[in-house]
């Protein structure tokens, strides 16, 4: 099968195509062909080596052999392991791969039943209302959004600071909050001010003319999504007893998790933006335009034909 692979740690040129072994579903688990996967920031974090430590989880002078980036995929059921239920050829889904990475390949062997949620991923049906290249952006930055809301116990009324709200996360994370019925504050440049109103946000402020950290304003909760504000201004942005978010200690991620945000997305209240969509054999430009930090949303990557 078709698969990029991480060769060094460094810029996207490091990416290339190999040739590797297709992968059979063991026990528990289902074959999906990938129609797509993103060039999710967390990719080119690995890519980059950046933090440091990440060296430590996939190699430490170079990535180990055969490294397969990619957090997110849809694609259809090829085949299924022994006892696999829930799950039969031809149907299609969504999936969170875990720390295991591996959707920039043609086919990824995923477990039906989330043992270790990070480690081994999440997998779900694919909402109908949504094309290959929407379902294969929703289950990292859904899932990384409604955990960190979750564990900030956003609640109805509560105002919550969104920084980063034209990301991958962002986007969802102002969806989400807004269903939940807080009042929104959208940290984005002004080109993405359009973008994140039509998502709900109540105000929107850029980052490019305002300080935000400089904001006299208290809020229940702040999101830090790109994690680029220092913790003193995080800090100052909360009320006494307010709470600050960012993308860690999220908690267990569990099928009906990603399911639950399925259905939102059926309904037709919840949607993944795109950026732009790369062919699999473009995965450099892909993920140049990840390192720009100037998407909207989410880039994706088409693997195959569905």
């Amino acid at each position: 099968m078709r698969a990029v692979v991480c060769t060094a740690y460094g810029d996207p040129d490091v990416l290339q195509m190999r040739d590797l072994a297709r992968p059979s579903p063991r026990a528990g688990e289902v074959l999906v062909r990938v129609a797509a996967t993103t060039a999710h920031v967390g990719d080119a974090r690995i890519r980059r080596a950046d933090p440091f430590a990440a060296r430590f989880a996939f190699g430490l002078l170079h990535p180990r052999r055969d490294l397969v980036l990619g957090m997110e995929l849809s694609g259809t059921v090829a085949a299924v392991g022994d006892g696999a239920a829930g799950f039969t050829v031809g149907d299609d889904v969504m999936a969170f791969c875990g720390f295991r990475l591996g959707a920039y390949a043609e086919f990824r062997a995923l477990p039906v039943t989330a043992r270790d949620s990070a480690k081994h991923g999440v997998l779900a049906h694919k909402p109908a209302s949504l094309s290959f290249a929407e379902a294969a952006a929703l289950p990292a930055g859904g899932l990384t959004a409604l955990k960190n809301l979750q564990k900030a116990g956003l609640r109805q009324g509560q105002r919550v600071l969104i920084n980063g709200a034209s990301g991958s996360l962002g986007t969802f994370a102002v969806q989400l909050a807004k269903l939940l019925g807080a009042e929104v504050t959208a940290v984005c440049s002004g080109a993405n001010r359009e973008l994140v109103l039509g998502l709900g946000a109540d105000e929107v402020i850029d980052y490019t003319r305002e300080d935000v950290a400089r904001r006299p304003a208290r809020f229940d909760v702040v999101y830090d999504a790109v994690m680029s504000l220092p913790g003193g201004a995080r800090r100052r942005l909360v009320h006494p007893g307010g709470v600050v978010v960012r993308n860690s200690g999220l908690g267990r991620i569990t099928e009906s998790d990603l399911r639950m945000l399925g259905r939102l997305a059926d309904e037709g209240v919840l949607r993944p933006v795109i950026d732009s969509v790369h062919p699999l054999e473009n995965a450099m430009d892909a993920h140049r335009r990840v390192d720009t930090g100037r998407k909207r949303g989410n880039v994706v990557l088409a693997v195959s034909a569905a």
